[in-house]
């Protein structure tokens, strides 16, 4: 069941938005070779407590961690750890917060140090998908139309989709309906009505759109090895259209 929210609700999920979005402005300031991935779960756990908000994503169905850090091939999901970041490396960081009962979620990808033209425009075709996808989230649409937005642009680049992972509704619970697939025929899928709060999240791969899980049972990396890269905005559907709640 798609659950509509308030204009009051929209405005608790988007407290727990700016929180979200606080913490990944701090980690983006710490994101250069040498730090380990344990050392910006640290980072973003403080931030969160610190503004009265809990991680959403620690102790979720067993996660370890407060963030999800996937560096080059992976693809979500990334356990941070003792490895230290590299120059030329892309790390995706994708982070929740609950803040009175109402939950926020957003992800992005960044380059450490000097990256390639290659990974350069990965990331950014990533970022443009993500708001092709926003575009359609309008009342009287269809879900559908998102994600083709989003499909048509990635494959459009000359890279793959992933299939394997997608958006979702977020409310009182992190993950609601409707799943929000990266691929899709416009024109189909449920109505898209006012009250509607989407986690809107393309992953695209360089090569191939096939993924496989590590033996951690948490990272998804790219089957064929290359390079992956992740962005997400929680975004609630209004009569004036989409309103990003993690705008940055």
């Amino acid at each position: 069941m798609i659950i509509l929210k308030s204009d009051r609700e929209i405005e608790k999920i988007s407290v727990a938005c700016r929180v979200v979005v606080g913490a990944l402005k701090e980690l983006k300031k710490e994101i250069k070779a040498g730090i380990t991935t344990e050392e910006l779960d640290r980072i973003a756990e403080e931030y969160i407590l610190s503004k009265g908000a809990k991680p959403a994503f620690k102790g979720y169905r067993g996660y370890p961690a407060t963030l999800c850090t996937s560096i080059n091939e992976e693809v979500v999901h990334g356990i941070p750890s003792k490895r230290r970041l590299a120059e030329g490396d892309i790390i995706s960081l994708d982070l929740g917060a609950i803040h009175d009962g109402y939950y926020g979620d957003a992800a992005l990808t960044i380059g450490v140090g000097k990256i390639s033209r290659e990974a350069e425009r990965l990331v950014k075709v990533t970022e443009e998908s993500l708001y092709r996808g926003i575009e359609e989230a309008q009342p009287g649409k269809r879900l559908g139309d998102i994600s083709w937005a989003i499909q048509s642009h990635v494959e459009g680049a000359g890279y793959s989709a992933v299939y394997d992972f997608v958006g979702h509704g977020i409310g009182r619970n992190l993950h609601e309906e409707p799943q929000v697939p990266n691929f899709g025929a416009s024109g189909q899928g449920p109505r898209l009505k006012e009250g509607m709060v989407l986690a809107i999240e393309p992953m695209v791969n360089m090569g191939g759109a096939a993924t496989r899980i590590l033996d951690d049972n948490w990272t998804a990396v790219t089957k064929d090895g290359s390079l992956s890269a992740h962005a997400e905005h929680t975004v609630a559907i209004t009569g004036k259209g989409p309103m990003i709640l993690t705008i940055f």
